[in-house]
């Protein structure tokens, strides 16, 4: 299907770009990408995995990248200055990050579904839990954490390959996409550098905004620690990590899981923080696995 845009979504009205695949009346999940990332990150292939396990995935730019809203007039983001305590240049939170992704569901007629969170994303997925629980059939988290910044920090070489100006032409974006690829993907498994770098320029091509991926960045900083809040969560969790992630530690995710009830915890040896096309079957074969247990449960709700 091709992409379409939903207008006026949620409390702060913006544009949402999305896309949805496979059966409109089969369940839906609502993938969530994270900073940076447009929705192209939830590769077709991945995407099509989950048809074929009989759901319906449906993927969105998150504000500030791709083709939804993003907000120039905002201050201007300093996450040096958050990281060190200061959120003042905070535009938004991850609270409003996970209002619009409600939004999204309440323009397209969708009461609930499951939700699936990469990064970042798996933050906004754990805030959606928390603040808007009777619109989650089930929470995937995935290569994620709580915001306890004594769990799942980057390591320093992460860093290192993140570090320096950002890149200014379409060349540049491409050349560090492949490179923090290579930095911070999964060792265990190859790596498309191919589709890596057409995903990188067709990105780009679409929107590229630095100020507005700083926005995102200073947003997950200031939104604090779930940790507290999701303890009280009741709903059908799956937490998955990479053993070998470099960007998020894994102990954000063992984190996660060790405060959300019931969460079911899969570490995968080999895997980074990227969602390489090996590991597509198995993880959309887990996440099909726990939507059918979730459609289960609500059925006897």
């Amino acid at each position: 299907m091709s992409e379409e845009k939903a207008l006026k979504v949620g409390p702060s009205g913006i544009e949402v770009a999305y896309e949805r695949f496979g059966d409109p009346q089969a369940p839906p999940v609502l993938l969530i990408m994270g900073i940076a990332i447009q929705m192209s990150g939830w590769p077709d292939g991945f995407c099509a995995e989950l048809v074929a396990r009989g759901l319906q995935p449906i993927r969105f730019d998150n504000r500030d990248v791709g083709l939804s809203s993003h907000f120039p007039g905002a201050p201007t983001p300093d996450l040096q200055a958050a990281l060190d305590g200061d959120m003042s240049s905070a535009s938004y939170t991850l609270s409003d990050m996970a209002a619009d992704a409600v939004g999204l569901l309440d323009v397209l007629g969708l009461d609930r579904a499951h939700l699936v969170g990469s990064s970042m994303g798996g933050a906004i997925a754990q805030t959606i839990a928390i603040e808007h629980p009777g619109r989650v059939l089930s929470l995937t988290s995935m290569m994620s954490t709580t915001g306890d910044p004594s769990v799942g920090q980057a390591k320093p070489e992460a860093l290192a390959a993140l570090a320096g100006p950002a890149p200014q032409g379409r060349q540049d974006v491409i050349d560090q996409m492949v490179r923090a690829v290579r930095a911070l993907g999964s060792p265990g498994f190859e790596i498309d550098e191919a589709a890596v770098a057409d995903r990188a320029g067709r990105s780009f091509d679409r929107a590229y905004d630095p100020l507005g991926v700083a926005r995102q960045a200073v947003a997950s900083v200031a939104s604090g620690d779930r940790t507290d809040r999701l303890r009280s969560l009741d709903v059908p969790t799956l937490v998955i990590h990479g053993a070998d992630d470099l960007m998020c530690d894994v102990s954000g995710g063992r984190a996660t899981a060790a405060a959300i009830p019931g969460a079911e915890l899969v570490v995968i040896d080999g895997m980074g923080h990227d969602l390489p096309r090996a590991l597509w079957p198995e993880i959309a074969t887990r996440i099909a696995g726990l939507a059918q247990a979730a459609e289960a449960r609500s059925a006897h709700d």
